[in-house]
């Protein structure tokens, strides 16, 4: 198996459970020992997925540096969105915590993931051919 395929499963794995955790979180109670502890699980995720996902190049679209492509700029937004709703919600900001929890998960989540579905990307192959 190449490099590229297990960065790309380790990535899925990781992105896909942020789906529905992250739903969750957004829809059910917020600030219930519950929430503060499938919300580490959800931000631990999603940061890990973002890091992974800067090793893979962009098979698709203008590349910079000979690797990035306009879809990093989504995991460059989770890098720095993650720990700032941290920061956010330790010093009480919870208007702060709560905009950057809906960017993050609509952001990294429901637009970069629509962008994996177009073609040429590897979950268009999977799905579509």
């Amino acid at each position: 198996m190449t490099s590229y395929k297990i960065l790309m499963l380790m990535h899925l794995a990781t992105v896909t459970p942020c789906l529905i955790i992250g739903a969750y979180l957004l829809l059910f109670q917020k600030g219930t020992n519950k929430h503060r502890m499938i919300g580490k699980v959800y931000l631990a995720l999603m940061f890990f997925t973002a890091f992974i996902s800067l090793f893979l190049p962009a098979h698709v679209g203008r590349q910079f540096l000979h690797h990035f492509g306009w879809i990093h700029l989504f995991s460059l937004l989770t890098i720095y969105t993650v720990p700032t709703a941290i920061i956010a919600i330790k010093k009480g900001n919870i208007k702060s915590h709560k905009r950057k929890m809906i960017l993050l998960y609509f952001g990294a989540l429901i637009i970069a993931g629509g962008f994996t579905l177009m073609p040429g990307r590897y979950l268009h192959d999977i799905f579509f051919k």
